[in-house]
């Protein structure tokens, strides 16, 4: 047989086989869908499968994915995750029209390996696996059947040969082709179906959730944080706010679907070493305490030099020392046995967080509030911890469950075990908002401006300098408070040229931000923040 004729042979069938691949692709996700709705949207492979990708990826990997793509870097995952899976549909499709059970075995397979995946994350159970391995049997199914009878191939007319005497190309009759048609047509429809009920009914949850949030009215604060002092914000175009909006608050977190959890079903636990009174709250229960408002900057541990990781809002919530020893627990310096808290969150996240810390009096505080209103379900809601001075990822545990008492030498939590260290104080920090790198400026007074922070102790300086001279000293804000991050400006006589504008800043014990330049990994980058403009 000829190459064409081999071709006329091997095409039809071959594009059939890619399609009934992907439809038992799609088959599988959407009852994955509708059995997610029976357990947990969570569960659904994609994902359980970029969850487990996301904890398997070094952190360099993950720095990298954060700093180019942003927020936006569980989108990309998650559409990596489907194109990988239609190219596997669709070699699995073609090779079915050959190795028919292995193929529908090799859909099991794989529909087997998201339910281990998913039962195997930090917060997966037996159930999680069910959504995985309900799509995995449809989608076996109807790859062994579309691929059965439906594909039936016959000798084409001899006049399909290219030379007299070969065997005929086979093809598809015009009966087999309706046939194969409506199949796959009636699958499609089918999954669709499933999918769409399956969407409708996790929907209904997050309407639920959704529903408990707007309904909420927050209590007044019984200590409220007070007016902004007179000079904190300095009206300077290009520089940041001193509250950070909500809708500009940064995001980062392993949750490739923001939980939206309802707030009358949420629940806290507390226990562990050294609780000799267990607790479990309602929100209703947390709402009836006594509510303190701060505010707080906080910052993620992958913020680079200069990065935007870092917001300041105004939190509304509980103290967390109040709570704990309600439980009964002491902190170490009082004989107490855990010296770690371990915080979980509802989609399996595990921060450690000093006990030391968390009730030296400082406002940690279990969340309910920010900026005035309730929790936006990207930042938490119903709970989630905010403690000053620590990196979020030993401190700020988002969409907030459990509070368990052990020690550092017991338990890592999930980012200590992969390379973070297990203790991170926030590091002396500037940045500079104002003018942005590589702009191009007027001759003449240009505002030079941005933020500097040295939680726990207060930022006491801040100088700029201009192409590696003389320091100059830039004009404070006022201070809010030590937890704040303070503004600054420096008015600069450009001069036309290139020029590179560089800060530091120095904390109110004495020391100067260095200027070694080190990066995230393990407890936070140093260095100093430049920026490069053009003057004409």
């Amino acid at each position: 047989m000829t190459g064409r004729a081999r071709l006329r042979e091997i095409l039809p069938p071959a594009g059939a086989g890619a399609l009934c691949g992907l439809l038992a692709a799609g088959t599988s996700l959407a009852v994955a869908e509708l059995a997610a709705a029976a357990v947990r949207e969570e569960a659904r492979p994609v994902n359980a499968v970029g969850g487990a990708v996301i904890d398997r990826t070094p952190a360099p990997v993950k720095d990298w994915a954060i700093e180019n793509f942003g927020t936006n870097d569980k989108l990309v995952l998650q559409l990596g995750i489907l194109l990988l899976l239609g190219l596997f549909a669709v070699t699995v499709g073609v090779l079915a029209l050959r190795f028919r059970r292995a193929a529908a075995l090799a859909v099991l397979g794989f529909g087997l390996f998201g339910a281990v995946v998913a039962a195997g994350r930090p917060e997966g159970a037996g159930p999680d696996a069910l959504p995985s391995l309900a799509g995995a049997v449809a989608g076996a199914t109807v790859l062994y059947l579309l691929v059965g009878p439906s594909l039936r191939m016959v000798p084409g007319p001899p006049g399909l040969s290219e030379r007299e005497g070969e065997a005929p190309a086979r093809v598809l009759t015009g009966f087999e082709r309706r046939r194969f048609v409506v199949a796959a047509t009636t699958v499609a429809a089918a999954s669709a179906g499933a999918g769409l009920l399956g969407r409708r009914l996790n929907a209904a949850g997050r309407a639920r959730a959704a529903a408990s949030r707007t309904a909420l009215s927050l209590p007044a604060p019984a200590s409220r944080a007070g007016t902004v002092p007179t000079g904190a914000e300095l009206r300077v175009p290009g520089l940041g706010p001193l509250i950070t909006p909500n809708r500009d608050f940064y995001r980062i977190d392993t949750a490739l679907t923001v939980p939206r959890v309802d707030a009358e079903s949420w629940r806290l636990t507390v226990r562990g070493k050294g609780v000799t009174r267990p607790l479990e709250l309602g929100f209703a229960d947390l709402l009836e305490r006594e509510l303190v408002e701060r505010r707080i900057t906080l910052t993620c541990v992958s913020n680079p030099v200069g990065g935007r990781y870092t917001g300041n809002a105004s939190w509304i919530g509980v103290r967390l020392a109040e709570l704990l020893a309600e439980a009964g627990v002491r902190p170490p310096s009082r004989g107490g046995p855990a010296d770690q808290l371990i915080a979980r969150s509802v989609e399996g996240m595990t921060l450690g967080s000093p006990v030391e810390a968390v009730m030296d009096g400082r406002d940690a505080l279990l969340a309910v509030g920010m900026n005035g209103e309730p929790l936006p379900f990207v930042n938490g809601f119903p709970v989630r911890m905010v403690v000053p001075g620590l990196y979020g990822y030993v401190s700020a545990c988002k969409w907030l469950t459990e509070l368990e008492l052990t020690t550092f030498e017991e338990y890592d939590p999930y980012w200590v075990q992969r390379g973070w260290a297990r203790e991170a104080p926030i590091k002396t920090m500037s940045r500079i908002d104002t003018p942005r790198g590589l702009d191009t400026l007027p001759a003449g007074r240009v505002a030079v401006a941005g933020v500097a922070w040295a939680q726990r102790t207060g930022i006491d300086r801040v100088e700029v300098r201009v192409d590696g001279g003389a320091w100059s000293d830039a004009e404070l804000a006022e201070e809010d408070s030590v937890d704040t991050w303070r503004q600054w400006v420096w008015m600069w006589d450009a001069t036309p040229g290139r020029h590179s504008l560089e800060v530091r800043a120095t904390d109110r014990s004495g020391s100067t931000q260095t200027a070694d330049r080190v990066g995230t990994v393990p407890d936070g980058a140093t260095g100093r923040h430049a920026v490069v403009v053009n003057v004409n």
